[in-house]
């Protein structure tokens, strides 16, 4: 029996990688809030969700050194620039044919599920300097999501990216720059409070000042028997933010935090814990505690990007290692690129957490499953169409 229950722990933990999302219906309709009502009505939200995506563009700007630039919806797949999300194959983007001159100078298209690797190249094609950054307000489809309250196949995202030193690629970095997104989110919370007071009430405590910095070996080595996201879920109950350092990493269990693509984050630089221990990684994700929800609620992910060296590390670790063929790659081996830090936090998942929603829907217009709007709305969650 206890080899029995061990099995079944591991098999959870392998399940808990192959993706964000609930997983299943059933799950979903027991963990959407009852007895839930909007603190906003839809005129309000919509002129909520503009104050606080002026606010956060305008701030993360100024904290970063940024600035807005345009970004591709679609990518030729010959440049390589695609962002795979994670390394298994698992989630591939929407590809077309552009019969382009009756075919006689045709396009492969795809149309990007994030713009990760293409900020990179931008930062060259932008002649960014040192300190200098760019900030896209970047939209994409990502088919293979399942679509539960958090998770749609439209996403929109603060892309942003920056140019770095070698001496800055260290976590003292990587934590410097997350407490100045940090700052922007808070102040966001603050300026919608104070156009919509009703936005604050005992019932949604507000985020704490400042979040907490764990490596994801040691969320492992408190919560070991537990799969990834009820790990979050269980040491969201004592620190209500957390930035989760090392996604990617395979973890003494077997298993990275979160599967995550070898060719833009760095997790395989060892570093050393507060306590000194050997860690690895220079990337990582904030999550905080979602009062509405009650569970885990993922803002943004970011890191230091890797180099030359870090690159190939990686991608023989996850057997990739053709895509040093592609454009993109080649301009990292060959220093071509910048050395950059970046990253991406979700607008939609920041509205939803700011305004108070219990669904995605409520603050962005997509598509959902019937059967997802019909378990909103008999909890009085209803999407926008």
């Amino acid at each position: 029996m206890r080899c029995l229950g061990k099995e079944i722990m591991m098999a959870d933990k392998k399940a808990d990688l192959a993706g964000p999302g609930i997983g299943n219906y059933e799950e979903l309709e027991k963990i959407l809030p009852r007895e839930y009502g909007s603190l906003l009505d839809r005129k309000d939200t919509q002129k909520a969700i503009f104050a606080a995506k002026n606010y956060i563009e305008e701030n993360l700007c100024k904290e970063l050194n940024l600035m807005m630039v345009q970004v591709p919806l679609i990518v030729d797949i010959e440049s390589g620039v695609n962002d795979m999300l994670d390394r298994d194959g698992s989630r591939t983007p929407v590809q077309f044919h552009i019969s382009n001159d009756y075919n006689k100078h045709p396009i492969d298209a795809q149309v990007v599920q994030a713009a990760t690797k293409w900020k990179r190249v931008a930062l060259k094609q932008f002649g960014m300097k040192v300190g200098e950054g760019i900030c896209t307000d970047m939209h994409a489809v990502r088919k293979d999501y399942f679509l539960d309250h958090d998770h749609s196949a439209y996403v929109d995202q603060w892309d942003w990216e920056k140019v770095i030193t070698a001496d800055q690629r260290n976590l003292n970095y990587l934590k410097d720059t997350v407490r100045k997104i940090w700052k922007v989110l808070k102040g966001a919370e603050i300026h919608v409070q104070k156009l919509f007071p009703q936005l604050k009430t005992d019932k949604y405590p507000n985020l704490p000042d400042e979040l907490k910095f764990l490596h994801a070996e040691e969320i492992l080595d408190m919560f070991p028997d537990l799969p990834r996201k009820q790990r979050e879920n269980a040491i969201l109950q004592k620190y209500p933010a957390v930035f989760i350092i090392g996604v990617g990493w395979v973890l003494k269990d077997g298993y990275p935090h979160e599967m995550r693509a070898a060719d833009y984050d760095d997790w395989v630089t060892e570093t050393k814990s507060e306590d000194g221990r050997p860690m690895h990684g220079l990337n990582g994700d904030i999550l905080v505690w979602n009062p509405v929800t009650k569970r885990r609620h993922e803002l943004t992910s970011m890191g230091i990007r890797v180099n030359a060296e870090t690159l190939k590390k990686q991608l023989e670790i996850t057997g990739q290692l053709d895509f040093l063929k592609l454009p993109y790659h080649r301009g990292i081996i060959s220093n071509e690129l910048p050395l950059s830090i970046g990253g991406g936090i979700g607008q939609s998942r920041t509205y939803m957490l700011l305004l108070r929603k219990a669904h995605l829907g409520e603050v962005s217009v997509t598509v959902w499953p019937k059967i997802l709007k019909e378990i909103g709305a008999k909890k009085n969650i209803q999407v926008l169409e």
